[in-house]
C-alpha cells in the first residue's frame, strides 16, 4: 500500500497489529466511473483503516493522507497491544468497492458498505450500509419511538435549539450511535465520531445512509452480542457516566416563574408541609440581576443566600440556572471584563473581536470553551458566584448555543462554512438559524466543526470547575449534549409540552440517553410549556418518579404544578409514590454504580433484557430500573387500567409480592393513586426506610425484597460510600446470593460503614410454610402469607459489613 496509508498516520508507531489497510480513489467507489455529483472538492485518494480494538470491537477511519482534516477533539482509548481472537472477519470487494464486517460465530454481515455510493468530498461525505434488522435504537436527539421508523426516515443531527418538535428534526444534542438487534436476538452498535451537521436516512431494504458535510468517516462497530454489552463497549470508548452524589437521586422542583427568593421559599415549606420527599430546590434565570450570569437580584431575591441556607439546614439541596451569552452592555460586568482580558470568547470569522449575538439579557458574547485560558475563567467565575450563593450544582441551558439572532448582530461574512453546498435537512433551513456564525472561531478551529460541541464543551469546564470549588461531587445538568458528556453531567429533555403524548414519549427519551451513555435523564414531570391538567399531573409525577433523574418545571405564567399545589389529593399521591421511589433509592445508586465502573444501562428497555422476545422491540410504554425492576405507567387519559407485557419469565407484584400466573399480555388495575411496579424473579432488591430526603433515608434501615427465581435463586448487590466524596476510596459493596433455601451476604470492606442494619427480608415464591426459618444459625420468627406464598422476616438487626445467612426449611 502506498506510505500515505499507514498505521503511524493515525494511530501512532506502536500499533502495527490487527490492521487491514487500503487506500481507494473516488473514482472506484461504486461504478468504476465519476459520480456526477460535485459538490465541493473532491478528495481523489483516501485510506481506509480498519482496527480490532479488542475482542467485539472494531474501529475503521476513512481519511484524506494528503491533507490533514478536522477530526472530533474527544478523548478516545489507545490502542496499545492485539487482542487475542476476534469475533469478527473484514472482506473488501474491489468493483464496486466496499467492504463488510461480518460476525464471525454467526455468518451475520453487520456492516456493508456496498448499499450505496461512497462520496469523499471536502464539505460532502456519504457512506451507506445494509443493516440485518429492522430493529435499529438510537440515533439522536429526537423525540420519536424507541425503535427507529426505517421507511425512509430522515434524522438530522446538529445541535439546535427548538423545542421539542416530534419526528427526526434536529433538537439539543447530537448522538450517532445505533443499537441492532439481529434476527437471531444478537445485538451489534455502530458510532460514527464526527460532529458536522449530518443527517441519516433509514430505508426499508433495510439500510442506513449517512450524510454529513465535514471531518472524516470515523467509525466504530460494537459486537454485543447482549445489547447491554453494547452500550457497555461503546461507553469505554467515549468514557463511562459519572457517579452522581446520592442526594442527586432525590426529587427536584423548579420552575419559571418564581418571582422572588420569598415565593420559592414558600414552594419548599408547603412541600414539608405535606411531607413529599424532595432534596433539591432550583431556580430558573428569574433570580438574575437582569438575566446578568453569575449575579442574584438584590431586590427580589435578596433572601436567595438564606433560602440556601435553610435547604442545607434541612438536608436539602440548591441549583441555579447559568447560560453561557455573557452579556456586554456593561463594562463594569466583571465575568465579561475578565474574559476579554484573557481571550476568553469566541471570535468573529473575520476579525479578532467577540462575536456578538443577543439572548436574555440582550448583547452578549460567548465563552470558547474549547480554549484552556476560558476553563479557567469559568472556574474563577464559579468561584466566584458560589462566594456569594453557596450552589451544590448547575443547570446548564441555552447551550448550542442558542442566539436570537441568526449569527451574530452585524451578520456573517459570506463563506462557503455558512452556506455550504449540501445543508442536512436542519431547523430553520440553514446552519446559523438561531445560533452563531459557522465561521466563528475557537482556540481549535471553527465554529462550523465545533457546533455540536459546544454545549458538551461547556458541560466539561463546568463540572470540572465546581468539582474544584465544592470538592466533592456535584450535578451539572445539561441540555445540549454529545458523546462523552455522561462522564460529567445528566441532561433533561428539554421544552415539552404539558399533554399526554409528551409524558408517553419521555419514555423512548430516557431509554435512548441510556443508550447513549448518559443515564442521569428526566423530563420535566407535568410538562413544561402550557397549562397541566390534575389527572396528568398525578399519572406523570407517578411515572417521573422513576426517571433516573426527577424533577418536576414547568414555564412562566402556566398554572402551578409542583406536587403541594394541586390539591391535597395530588400531595398524598405525590408523597406515597416519591417514599416508594426514595425506599428503592439503594438499588438506584447501585445502579448508576454499575454504569460508572462498567458502562450498564440504569433504565432500559425491555428488549434489551430479552432480545430474543421480537413483541418487546416495540414497547416504549414500559421500562425496568437494571434488569429487575419493571415500571408500567399509566399514559392514557382517564384510564385505570395498563394493558401490560411480562416478557417470558417470572415476575411478583411489587406491593403484594404475589407472582403473576402467566406472561404475555396483562391488565392490570391502576387506580388514580398508583402506579404498577413488578419485581423479575432471580433478583434482590435492596431498599430503606425511606424519608422526606435522602440524608435522614439514609441513616434509616435496610430490607431486601427478595424474588425466587422458577429454580428458587436469586441474585443481588448493593453499593454504598457517603454519597458525595470524589473518587472516594472508602465503600461497601455486598453481594446477596439465594440457593437452596439460603440467603447469603458477601460482603468487599472498603472502609465505609454505615451504622444503619437489615431490619427486614421479604422472600417471594416460597412455595410453601417453612418449619423453621435461622438467622446465623439462631431460630428467629417468621410470617408466611399462604395466599401470597411471601416468607417475611422481621426484627433483625444485621450488620452489612458482616456475613449473614438465612435459612429457611
Amino acid at each position: 500500500f502506498p506510505k500515505q496509508c499507514t498505521t503511524e498516520y493515525k494511530f501512532g508507531p506502536a500499533v502495527t497489529t490487527n490492521i487491514f489497510i487500503t487506500r481507494f480513489s473516488f473514482f472506484n467507489f461504486q461504478t468504476g466511473r465519476r459520480i456526477p455529483l460535485q459538490l465541493t472538492t473532491i478528495v481523489s485518494n483516501n485510506c481506509i483503516i480498519i482496527l480490532g480494538i479488542e475482542t467485539r470491537s472494531q474501529r475503521f477511519d476513512i481519511y484524506d493522507p494528503n491533507n490533514k482534516r478536522y477530526e472530533v477533539p474527544v478523548e478516545t482509548p489507545e490502542v496499545t497491544k492485539k487482542s487475542s481472537e476476534q469475533d469478527y472477519l473484514v472482506s473488501f470487494t474491489h468493483y464496486p468497492f466496499g467492504f463488510a464486517i461480518t460476525r464471525k460465530s454467526t455468518g451475520r454481515v453487520l456492516f456493508n458498505s456496498t448499499a450505496g455510493a461512497m462520496i469523499f468530498e471536502d464539505q460532502f461525505l456519504q457512506l451507506s450500509t445494509f443493516l440485518p434488522s429492522t430493529n435499529i435504537f438510537g440515533l439522536g436527539e429526537h423525540v420519536d419511538s424507541f425503535r427507529l421508523n426505517t421507511t425512509w426516515q430522515k434524522l438530522v443531527m446538529f445541535a439546535r435549539d427548538g423545542g421539542t418538535p416530534y419526528g427526526g428534526i434536529n433538537l439539543y444534542g447530537v448522538h450517532p450511535f445505533y443499537v441492532n438487534i439481529e434476527p437471531d436476538g444478537n445485538a451489534h452498535g455502530v458510532f460514527l465520531l464526527n460532529s458536522n451537521a449530518m443527517e441519516v436516512i433509514l430505508q426499508p431494504t433495510p439500510a442506513l445512509t449517512y450524510r454529513t458535510i465535514g471531518g472524516i468517516l470515523d467509525f466504530y462497530i460494537f459486537l454485543g452480542p447482549e445489547p447491554d454489552s453494547v452500550v457497555q463497549q461503546y461507553t469505554e470508548v467515549i468514557g463511562r457516566p459519572f457517579l452522581p452524589p446520592y442526594w442527586s437521586l432525590g426529587f427536584h422542583l423548579c420552575r419559571w416563574g418564581y418571582e422572588t427568593s420569598n415565593q420559592t421559599q414558600k414552594i419548599v415549606n408547603k412541600m414539608r408541609q405535606y411531607g413529599i420527599p424532595q432534596d433539591v430546590q432550583w431556580n430558573d434565570i428569574d433570580y438574575m440581576d437582569n438575566h446578568f450570569d453569575f449575579t442574584y437580584d438584590s431586590q427580589r431575591f435578596a433572601g436567595l443566600p438564606d433560602l440556601v441556607n435553610d435547604l442545607h439546614e434541612h438536608n436539602q439541596h440548591y441549583i441555579p440556572i447559568t447560560d453561557p451569552g455573557i452579556p456586554n452592555s456593561d463594562p463594569s460586568y466583571a465575568p465579561y471584563t475578565e474574559g476579554l482580558k484573557v481571550g476568553a470568547f469566541v471570535m468573529q470569522p473575520d476579525s479578532d473581536e467577540p462575536l456578538v449575538g443577543k439572548v436574555w439579557p440582550g448583547n452578549t458574547v460567548f465563552p470558547d470553551f474549547f480554549n484552556p485560558k476560558t476553563i479557567q475563567y469559568w472556574q474563577e467565575q464559579l468561584q466566584n458566584f458560589h462566594g456569594k450563593v453557596n450552589i451544590d450544582g448547575l443547570w446548564i441551558d441555552m447551550n448550542e448555543p442558542s442566539n436570537f439572532v441568526d449569527g451574530s448582530t452585524s451578520g456573517c461574512p459570506k463563506s462557503t462554512y455558512e452556506t455550504p453546498p449540501y445543508v442536512p435537512g436542519v431547523m430553520g433551513g440553514h446552519l446559523t438559524a438561531k445560533t452563531i456564525c459557522m465561521g466563528a472561531r475557537h482556540a481549535n478551529g471553527i465554529h462550523y466543526n465545533l457546533h455540536s460541541l459546544y454545549g458538551h464543551s461547556e458541560l466539561i469546564a463546568t463540572a470540572k470547575g465546581l468539582r474544584n470549588v465544592l470538592n466533592k461531587r456535584t450535578l451539572v445538568i445539561s441540555r445540549s449534549t454529545f458523546p462523552s458528556s455522561g462522564k460529567y453531567g445528566g441532561h433533561w429533555l428539554g421544552d415539552n409540552n404539558s399533554q399526554w403524548p409528551d409524558m408517553g414519549y419521555s419514555i423512548p427519551g430516557i431509554l435512548d440517553f441510556n443508550l447513549f451513555g448518559i443515564p442521569m435523564v428526566g423530563a420535566d414531570i407535568c410538562g413544561f410549556n402550557g397549562n397541566t391538567q390534575k389527572e396528568l399531573c398525578t399519572r406523570w409525577l407517578q411515572l417521573g418518579a422513576f426517571y433516573p433523574f426527577s424533577r418536576n418545571h414547568n414555564t412562566k405564567g402556566a398554572t402551578p404544578q409542583d406536587p403541594a399545589s394541586l390539591g391535597d389529593d395530588v400531595a398524598a399521591i405525590a408523597r406515597k409514590t416519591f417514599l416508594i421511589r426514595y425506599s428503592l433509592l439503594p438499588y438506584l445508586y447501585t445502579l448508576f454504580y454499575k454504569a460508572n465502573v462498567q458502562g450498564s444501562t440504569v433504565a432500559r428497555s425491555l428488549v434489551f433484557e430479552f432480545p430474543k422476545e421480537p413483541y418487546t422491540y416495540s414497547i416504549q410504554s414500559q421500562f425496568l430500573w437494571g434488569p429487575a425492576l419493571l415500571i408500567s405507567p399509566v399514559l392514557v387519559q382517564s384510564s385505570t387500567q395498563v394493558n401490560a407485557y411480562f416478557p417470558n419469565d417470572l415476575w411478583y407484584d411489587f406491593y403484594t409480592g404475589k407472582a403473576l400466573s402467566a406472561h404475555g399480555h396483562i391488565t392490570l388495575d391502576a387506580p388514580i393513586d398508583k402506579i404498577n411496579l413488578h419485581i423479575r424473579g432471580g433478583y434482590i432488591i435492596p431498599m430503606q426506610e425511606p424519608s422526606t430526603t435522602t440524608a435522614e433515608s439514609r441513616k434509616n434501615p435496610y430490607s431486601l425484597k427478595v424474588a425466587l427465581s422458577s429454580s428458587g435463586d436469586a441474585v443481588g448487590d448493593l453499593y454504598l460510600d457517603d454519597g458525595e466524596s470524589l473518587n472516594t476510596k472508602e465503600t461497601l459493596i455486598v453481594k446477596f446470593a439465594v440457593q437452596s433455601k439460603t440467603l447469603t451476604s458477601s460482603p468487599t470492606l472498603g472502609g465505609y460503614t454505615p451504622s444503619a442494619k437489615v431490619s427486614n427480608v421479604t422472600i417471594l415464591g416460597v412455595m410453601s410454610k417453612p418449619s423453621q426459618v435461622s438467622v446465623n444459625g439462631n431460630q428467629t420468627p417468621f410470617d408466611y402469607d399462604s395466599s401470597s406464598m411471601v416468607l417475611r422476616l422481621g426484627s433483625l438487626s444485621l450488620s452489612l459489613v458482616d456475613k449473614f445467612l438465612i435459612k429457611w426449611q
